[in-house]
């Protein structure tokens, strides 16, 4: 009876979500701090972001934070991409996840997107030759999640968010959260709902919106401050679900399904294979994914840069006693026009 009312109490939630946070085709593009949606880790990348409810460990920061909760020991994890292929776009991730008791651990990790340096220019130097400015986008993340029965997980990470050229900033606040439903003999059924990036509006603020004006009767020079509008984050909620088919201790395959509905951008579909095999002293994961999104198909006139297909694969190397693992992971998303994103990295799992 228990199990029922938890069930119950978790489907009641979804719909009340869908409800609240239906995407709204109006809307699209008209938020900011686009970057909040660019998942940065190599193996859910993989999955296309299907993996809601079967991500763990440090990159369940960006998929669906309750997954923090299953965190071994320590993970150490550094990640990067070259973002939207030819565009000469650096993305690095970096993190580290530690388990503080028997039931939660907490995590910390950075999202730092590079772009290069780009001239300055001015209307008395429209050739530039006077320097560069490096614009930047970060976010800064703090997770913590708990298990609060062996079925019922779930977490909350707060963000710092950061955006700036030479003489603008935009800085803002944001808050994750998530729940994960695990079922089966042996765990093998898993479900998970998670809301991101719902925070207050944020406004770009610094010396590019300061102009020397004079007034010609009186000869008084005046520096007048502009006002930026607003904008509001990407907020949007996730739903995925996953099945373990178990062919034996050294094989399996895991499917995943996710629903995306954003607030300001085309709701997503998608579906992620994981075929895992190990032995004594390795493992290794083969990974494939796809995000279906109104108009993905259609070149002129769809909405995000990324096509749909994704795949990977990762080795992890089982060393010591306690099996922890070093691994090394890849990812291939497919960027239309702009060629493919590649991210490698490395993790550190100690158990």
């Amino acid at each position: 009876m228990k199990g029922m009312k938890n069930k119950f109490s978790i489907t009641l939630a979804l719909f009340t979500a869908m409800n609240v946070f239906a995407g709204n085709e109006d809307r699209v593009g008209s938020a900011g701090a686009s970057h909040l949606l660019v998942n940065p880790w190599a193996r859910s990348s993989a999955l296309a972001d299907a993996a809601y409810a079967n991500t763990n460990g440090l990159e369940s920061t960006y998929m669906n934070i309750a997954g923090l909760a299953f965190t071994d020991k320590t993970q150490i994890k550094f990640n990067y991409s070259n973002w939207l292929g030819s565009a000469g776009i650096g993305l690095n991730s970096a993190g580290i996840a530690q388990r503080v008791s028997e039931s939660s651990a907490i995590a910390v990790s950075v999202q730092s997107m590079n772009f290069g340096d780009i001239p300055i220019t001015t209307v008395a130097n429209p050739e530039g030759n006077i320097g560069f400015f490096s614009p930047r986008a970060n976010v800064f993340n703090v997770g913590y999640a708990k298990a609060f029965s062996k079925s019922i997980y779930g977490g909350v990470n707060f963000k710092v968010i950061s955006q700036s050229i030479s003489n603008l900033r935009a800085n803002g606040v944001a808050v994750d959260a998530g729940i994960r439903y695990v079922a089966g003999e042996n765990d093998q059924i898993k479900f998970g709902i998670a809301l991101k990036n719902v925070g207050p509006v944020m406004r770009f603020k610094g010396d590019g919106l300061s102009q020397q004006v004079s007034y010609v009767s009186t000869e008084y020079i005046a520096s007048l401050e502009q006002r930026s509008a607003t904008f509001e984050l990407p907020s949007l909620l996730s739903i995925g679900g996953s099945y373990d088919f178990i062919f034996n201790e050294q094989n399996k395959l895991n499917v995943a399904l996710g629903f995306t509905a954003n607030s300001f951008m085309n709701d997503q579909y998608r579906i992620g294979l994981d075929y895992t095999m190990t032995n004594e002293n390795m493992a290794f994961n083969f990974r494939a994914g796809y995000a279906y999104e109104k108009n993905i198909l259609n070149v002129e006139n769809r909405s995000n840069a990324l096509v749909g297909p994704s795949a990977g694969f990762s080795i992890d190397a089982l060393v010591g006693k306690n099996k922890s693992a070093l691994g090394l992971e890849y990812c291939a998303r497919m960027a239309g026009v702009f060629g493919i994103i590649h991210t490698v990295g490395a993790t550190i799992s100690l158990k």
